[in-house]
């Protein structure tokens, strides 16, 4: 059972919480894929993770975000202050 910090749960969570079935993503994945997915069992592509996100009506930082805070409202402003502090490094190197 993937526990409650990963994408296989963020992925149950989003579609559950969307009140998608798993077939519901028949136009990008096959029910068995994302089954896998749900399980840990496969890690899917940015193109194919993108795709799905298109089907939750989500983004997929929004997905990762919550594979990675479990939804904590407190770890996401701590997160997303990391990432920003962190692109903003990133971006002043390249410009330089």
């Amino acid at each position: 059972m993937p526990s409650k910090r990963s994408l296989p749960a963020a992925l149950k969570m989003a579609r559950k919480s969307r009140g998608l079935s798993q077939e519901a993503f028949a136009d990008v994945s096959s029910r068995t894929y994302m089954s896998t997915l749900e399980r840990g069992l496969k890690s899917p592509t940015l193109n194919k993770l993108a795709d799905i996100c298109d089907v939750l009506g989500i983004h997929p930082l929004t997905l990762l975000t919550l594979s990675y805070t479990g939804g904590s409202a407190s770890e996401v402003d701590a997160l997303i202050a990391r990432v920003r502090r962190e692109l903003t490094a990133l971006t002043r190197r390249v410009a330089s």
